[in-house]
């Protein structure tokens, strides 16, 4: 298991009804939390729909979750 902090924008903030959170995870890599996040919080959108980043640089799904790393998860959003 790893800590990781979480931060949640747009519809998955709404979803999750929280901005950020510090979780324990056995997940090893950027899409398997995300997996494991939609199973526990009905997110709906798909990992095509959203972009990962790690410590405020995007990566790519299967890039390697690190102990105290920040994790987003960045929605497609409307605006104009």
């Amino acid at each position: 298991m790893i800590t990781v902090n979480i931060q949640y924008f747009a519809i998955l903030r709404e979803q999750r009804g929280l901005a950020r959170e510090t979780l324990a995870t056995p997940a090893q890599t950027a899409a398997a939390l995300y997996e494991e996040l939609r199973a526990r919080h009905g997110f709906t959108l798909p990992t095509d729909r959203v972009r990962a980043a790690i410590n405020e640089e995007f990566v790519a799904w299967e890039t390697p979750l690190r102990e105290g790393q920040t994790v987003v998860f960045i929605p497609p959003v409307a605006g104009g």
